[in-house]
């Protein structure tokens, strides 16, 4: 249906307005559907972001409350416990819910966090604005070997 209209020759916001405007289709799944259609067709690396950036991140489940989980980010000496020789400069934050840092390289790191039951938390980081998909490859890798250090220290 995409091809026929002639959706690979249109910019992101024709399709998604017709997609929700001629077809009824929500926001969320306009996105969802152009992105998956542009990756198909060649027309859009997998992983990457409306502005050509990418992002990479991951998550863990800790064994803390939410709050000692956000501190590991926010405090600068207990960061670089886990965290060892990397600068973040603090954009913004809301206590026990979400921090926002650039890193050095002009790239961000936005890092959310949830109570997941009794003493329990999930922490997300997404590290975006990276120039390609190999980088936001690696910085997952880092993020998942960084998030794990993160635990052991808290759980320990």
């Amino acid at each position: 249906m995409l091809d026929t209209w002639g959706a690979a020759g249109r910019s992101y916001r024709d399709i998604a307005d017709w997609l929700t405007g001629e077809h009824g289709v929500s926001s969320w799944w306009a996105q969802k559907l152009i992105v998956e259609y542009e990756q198909a067709r060649g027309l859009r690396d997998a992983g990457v972001r409306p502005d050509g950036t990418f992002a990479g991140g991951a998550s863990k489940t800790v064994a803390v409350p939410v709050e000692r989980l956000f501190d590991a980010f926010i405090d600068t000496s207990l960061r670089e416990r886990w965290l060892p020789g990397v600068v973040l400069r603090e954009r913004t934050s809301q206590a026990g819910r979400s921090a926002r840092f650039d890193w050095a390289d002009d790239s961000r790191v936005n890092v959310s966090f949830s109570a997941v039951g009794d003493g329990k938390s999930q922490v997300a980081v997404e590290h975006d604005h990276l120039p390609d998909a190999r980088a936001a490859a690696e910085r997952k890798t880092y993020w998942r070997d960084r998030l794990t250090a993160l635990k052991t220290l808290l759980e320990g």
